[in-house]
């Protein structure tokens, strides 16, 4: 499948470093002058459309929306690859879950425990990136549908916890988050308590979740069990406001990703979920 980007470099925004952003659309867009479109941001965007000697598998979201679309279990949509930066941790890390002395505490611990550099912690920015400056260019520029309901945000591992951060902080401009393979023991024990504050009523969103069983997603099962517990307590229905699935073999990886990512798109964007 040849895939066409729009592609805008050096996006930029006060506090961060710029980055790329692609967006592809539907065949659906071009057949239709006058239709508009649901949108789905994603994050990691240089993983998602076309590989290279350095990505060798992508999320191969386009043709599955193309699929999904033409066959009707979707609507055609909108996808906006968003880049990461050298700072990918730092943009994607929820700061607010993690803003107290101790959460930070915990933070520094596990960093060294395991060896990485958690950089600049800028989530807060890089969501007034993608609402305040990404958004509007893409509204604006293209034939979108700018409901909540017709907005979505979606990522995997770090991008997964970013995704569910960005449908809790901004509640009026996502109305669906897709969290694959969700990085939770970065945040441990403070995820919870946050969620418990700021999750929606019944009927308001669509979050969906899910992780494999190999390598990195092997650990994320105790903190997923948790925060299903909590939605569950909270009166989300299962099946309509909330989904959580777990893939028996699956790594954490594209390859994985790309497999299922049909699941989490008719969930979000099908009519019935």
């Amino acid at each position: 499948m040849k895939i066409k980007l729009y592609t805008y470099k050096n996006v930029s925004f006060p506090g961060l470093l710029p980055r790329r952003v692609d967006v592809w659309l539907p065949p659906q867009y071009e057949q239709a002058e006058n239709r508009r479109f649901p949108v789905l941001y994603m994050h990691d965007g240089q993983n998602l459309f076309r590989r290279n000697k350095f990505i060798l598998s992508t999320w191969k979201i386009a043709e599955n929306v193309t699929e999904l679309s033409n066959n009707g279990i979707i609507p055609p949509i909108v996808v906006v690859g968003i880049w990461n930066t050298s700072n990918r941790l730092g943009d994607y890390l929820p700061q607010k879950p993690l803003a107290s002395p101790q959460a930070q505490m915990a933070l520094k611990q596990f960093s060294e425990k395991f060896h990485f550099n958690i950089g600049e912690q800028v989530s807060d920015l890089y969501l007034k990136l993608i609402t305040e400056e990404i958004k509007p260019m893409i509204d604006q520029t293209f034939r979108t549908l700018t409901p909540k309901d017709q907005t979505g945000i979606m990522g995997s591992s770090m991008g997964g916890l970013i995704s569910l951060y960005a449908l809790m902080e901004y509640p009026d401009i996502f109305g669906m988050a897709g969290c694959i393979s969700t990085h939770w023991p970065i945040c441990g024990d403070y995820m919870v308590p946050y969620l418990e504050k700021v999750l929606p009523q019944p009927g308001q969103q669509r979050i969906y979740f899910d992780h494999g069983t190999r390598r990195l997603d092997r650990l994320y099962g105790p903190y997923q069990k948790k925060v299903d517990k909590l939605l569950t307590e909270k009166g989300l229905e299962f099946g309509k406001d909330w989904m959580s699935k777990i893939f028996p073999g699956d790594d954490h990886n594209e390859v994985s990703w790309s497999n299922r990512i049909d699941i989490p798109l008719k969930f979000l964007f099908s009519e019935k979920g």
